[in-house]
């Protein structure tokens, strides 16, 4: 057995050197690395109006016209709408993050410049305290051995916009986000043991967007919600808004993005506790157009003004 593994290949002769066939190989193979190589740095990635993502290394071998060009590390997601979370939501979150790396760079730099300048001046740490404060934040570095800070006061609650809605007109208000499902469908239905247990509904109505304009300084979009729990469920108003670039989440209890006419603003309900509230839109957003519209991790599509 050994004998017959140790026998050259059919076909080449005993006394063949199999040394100059590598040596003649070796020179294609770091050749074709070296291509792949120089392949992977000038790689053009992007991608086309049909959805379709291309790397290539020519501009000539682009596969369709008016294709977007972006960096390999920022291309979008294939199919955006089964991520957990609106990927552009995501992306301006994490843009906004202060504990970004990213965002961290340039504070530590004003810190540094502020340590040494201390340092130069003879009031080390000062300096680098007002440097590492963002702009209008008031946020600064932690001091050492000092006095525990006190408790500030709760800044009073801002005041609701004066409405001056009636028991009717909250009445007509629910029954128009009702009747506006027919033309204008906007309804999350949350169900528990396969029966449904809650319904929001939105719709958008100009006559309130008139009266809250005239009420308080708001632009955009103004779009009402209603919710009307079947059985005990809890609720928060976690909606997120997101069109085109744009990613609006609205703050509860701030009458300029988001309030409520009846009812909690969010917690345990019952079903003889009713919702309705607004939600004021960025001007960025047109209503005329689609808009995904997210409540948690759930996610319809809505024209507010067909």
């Amino acid at each position: 057995m050994l004998s017959m593994l140790r026998r050259p290949w059919s076909g080449i002769s005993p006394g063949h050197s199999f040394r100059p066939v590598a040596a003649r190989l070796r020179w294609p193979v770091f050749a074709l690395g070296a291509a792949l190589a120089t392949g992977d740095a000038s790689a053009i990635t992007g991608v086309c109006p049909d959805g379709s993502v291309f790397i290539v290394q020519r501009s000539a071998d682009i596969p369709c016209s008016n294709a977007r060009r972006v960096e390999s590390s920022q291309v979008p997601p294939m199919r955006p709408e089964n991520l957990p979370r609106p990927f552009l939501w995501e992306v301006h979150r994490e843009k906004q993050n202060e504990n970004n790396p990213y965002n961290l760079v340039e504070r530590a730099e004003r810190v540094r410049s502020g340590l040494a300048q201390g340092g130069a001046s003879g009031a080390p740490g000062g300096a680098a305290l007002e440097a590492a404060r963002e702009p209008g934040s008031g946020a600064a570095l932690p001091q050492v051995a000092s006095a525990p800070p006190t408790t500030p006061a709760a800044p009073p609650a801002p005041r609701k916009p004066d409405l001056g809605l009636t028991d009717g007109d909250l009445r007509d208000l629910f029954y128009l986000v009702e009747l506006s499902q027919q033309s204008a469908p906007a309804t999350f239905v949350e169900e528990a043991a396969g029966a449904e247990s809650m319904r929001v509904s939105f719709a958008h109505s100009a006559a309130f967007e008139q009266r809250l304009r005239g009420a308080a300084a708001v632009e955009g979009t103004v779009v009402l919600f209603s919710v009307q729990p079947k059985q005990p469920q809890r609720f928060q108003p976690n909606f997120t808004f997101v069109q085109g670039q744009t990613a609006f989440r609205p703050q509860p209890g701030r009458s300029q993005e988001m309030d409520v006419l009846v009812g909690p603003i969010g917690g345990q309900l019952t079903p003889e506790t009713l919702v309705l509230g607004y939600a004021v839109l960025p001007s960025s957003i047109d209503a005329s157009r689609p808009v995904d519209l997210y409540w948690d991790d759930r996610r319809i599509a809505v024209t507010f003004r067909p």
